[in-house]
């Protein structure tokens, strides 16, 4: 981000904070506070890739979140969104894919603020010691995690997740055996190392596209809740098996603007809800008083 952007958004942020002040104190009093999912996918300081965050940046958003929000589980925050109440502005952090250089300082930060996670792995990478094919290409490969590392972090105390079996885009897969391969195979392969129950997926890319009717009908019968990565906010009574994810980077100045209540990702958010029961169907009744937090938020 230049200079003048960075500005540019500050005094935006800056601008627009009254009205988001009053808007999340109205949702707070109504129990209708947003529950926001940030996802990671590597922490080093030698930018290899687009999706790698600095030691610096990253130890800054978690200390500013920890001031500023309640940081919960997957789990606590589904149990929210079921219950069709929070009273507080929550967040979670999650990692996609399985780098090796997030057990040098991410994770051991993590463990030492107290601050849960859910960290989604790649399952054939892991066991096979292979960088992941989007490095490669890059020609950056990095290393993933080992099984020793990933059993070490669960015994820890952070959530394994399942983030496909080879990282392939189920947008439009719809072959039961393929299917079967990546979401229940890859979920068994981590249980096996890890010893424990994995509960969550995370869709690679995780875009809209990336999300295909067969594969969530896959997901929904197999996990507790699945993750997409396309951006908003999840709100009491929405869908609390898919979870809407927000992703992150160097810049803390936009992590603070989008959970603040950013007009624009709330637009964005009630969007999202509309396709999300359009094209998979809601499992969460949309009842009247989420139709009231629609219009407060118009």
């Amino acid at each position: 981000m230049t200079r003048w952007k960075r500005l540019l958004l500050n005094l935006y942020a800056g601008g627009t904070y009254p009205l988001r002040a009053r808007r999340l104190a109205h949702l707070c009093a109504a129990g209708k506070a947003p529950w926001s999912v940030l996802f990671y996918h590597r922490v080093a300081d030698d930018r290899a890739n687009p999706w790698t965050i600095s030691t610096h940046a990253f130890e800054q958003q978690m200390r500013w979140l920890k001031r500023h929000f309640e940081m919960i589980s997957l789990a606590e925050g589904q149990r929210r969104i079921r219950s069709a109440r929070n009273d507080r502005p929550a967040a979670t952090i999650t990692f996609d894919d399985g780098y090796a250089d997030n057990s040098r300082r991410a994770l051991p930060l993590l463990l030492e603020l107290g601050i849960p996670c859910t960290y989604f792995v790649t399952s054939h990478n892991i066991l096979a010691g292979r960088p992941f094919p989007h490095d490669v290409k890059l020609g950056h490969p990095c290393a993933p995690n080992t099984p020793a590392e990933i059993r070490d972090l669960a015994a820890a105390g952070i959530d394994i997740g399942a983030h496909t079996r080879t990282h392939a885009d189920l947008g439009r897969a719809t072959d039961p055996r393929m299917l079967a391969e990546e979401l229940q195979i890859g979920q068994r392969e981590l249980e096996e190392i890890t010893g424990r129950p994995v509960r969550y997926f995370a869709f690679p890319y995780g875009q809209k596209v990336n999300l295909g009717r067969e594969a969530m009908d896959v997901a929904r019968s197999t996990y507790d809740g699945a993750c997409s990565a396309y951006g908003g906010y999840n709100f009491p009574g929405d869908d609390s098996f898919q979870i809407q994810r927000i992703g992150s980077d160097d810049e803390t100045v936009r992590l603070r603007n989008w959970l603040s209540l950013d007009p624009r990702k709330l637009r964005a958010s009630r969007r999202d809800r509309r396709w999300s029961d359009e094209t998979f169907g809601s499992a969460a009744a949309k009842e009247s008083e989420t139709r009231e937090l629609a219009e407060a938020l118009a």
